[in-house]
């Protein structure tokens, strides 16, 4: 199976006072980019997820996005420093001997001082978010790989078309080209026999410049290997997996060898069938460079 680059995923899991929402989307690109935005309070968790994200997709630009709630983070602890409140009741007593001043300290004054008193947030349990953190990101990677192969199949298909078509072009072109030949022979043949009249003419003489001509048109080769290019595209097609690579290599030689029979033709019709044919390349290219 083939992979398109573009897909989606949401998936939100909850368990006990903790929730996590998680969502993915991916477009083209032409090597694996992640992009991941969460809370701060999850960033210790970043490479794991990177690293998870990599046995799902290996090309295309990846964006995540993760919240959460948690009702336990409202539940603080009240830390009391006894060696800090003994330190500030130390000090004052020193203060009221030295400059001969009363004492009216109370618990609940002392309890204001700095730091005597202090709250403290929960600590993260951090194995237990990653559980729920883990399967949240298990469960959008899966729904995203299934809507690039949903979406890969479509494209397979369509571009399997695309392949038949040029196919059959490039076969008229085939057919056409020792029809050119023929035609210039016939058109060259009249045009001596209308300026020289009765003289007759040269067989070899008319030989030697069809040949030149039939070299100069002569584009077997090149739609040999274009025949050869379209049957290797059609096998990576079929054999799936990661190919977008290796399918835009061969577009660009299809490329190459289209432009080449533009080039050399000397026929309208070879003409507007090669520029079908680049036409239907670009195409091509432009599809699969959505392809993993």
């Amino acid at each position: 199976m083939i992979k398109s680059m573009t897909g989606f995923g949401r998936c939100e899991i909850a368990s006990g006072t903790r929730k996590v929402t998680v969502e993915i989307k991916s477009v083209n690109h032409r090597y694996l980019d992640v992009g991941i935005k969460m809370p701060k309070k999850l960033s210790f968790f970043e490479n794991a997820i990177r690293a998870l994200l990599k046995n799902y997709v290996q090309r295309g630009k990846i964006d995540i996005f993760i919240s959460y709630e948690d009702c336990t983070e409202h539940q603080v602890l009240l830390k009391y420093n006894a060696s800090l409140a003994e330190e500030y009741v130390t000090y004052i007593r020193q203060m009221a001997e030295s400059f001969d001043l009363s004492i009216n300290l109370t618990a609940d004054a002392l309890s204001r001082y700095p730091e005597v008193l202090t709250m403290e947030a929960q600590e993260l349990d951090q194995d237990e978010w990653w559980l729920l953190l883990e399967k949240a990101i298990r469960q959008v990677s899966e729904q995203l790989v299934e809507t690039r192969i949903r979406e890969g199949e479509q494209l397979r298909e369509d571009l399997l078309h695309k392949l038949e078509t040029m196919l059959g072009w490039v076969e008229q072109i085939e057919i056409r080209s020792p029809e050119i030949v023929q035609d210039y022979r016939t058109r060259l043949s009249d045009k001596i026999q209308e300026l020289l009249e009765n003289v007759q003419v040269d067989e070899n003489r008319l030989l030697t410049e069809v040949t030149i001509f039939a070299d100069k048109i002569c584009t077997d080769e090149e739609i040999v290997r274009l025949k050869t290019h379209i049957s290797n595209m059609k096998e990576t097609l079929l054999q799936g997996e990661s190919i977008g690579r290796k399918l835009d290599f061969i577009a660009q030689e299809m490329n190459r060898e289209a432009n080449t029979i533009l080039s050399k033709a000397n026929d309208m019709e070879v003409s507007e069938i090669a520029i079908d044919l680049k036409t239907e390349i670009e195409k091509i290219r432009e599809q699969i460079q959505n392809i993993e």
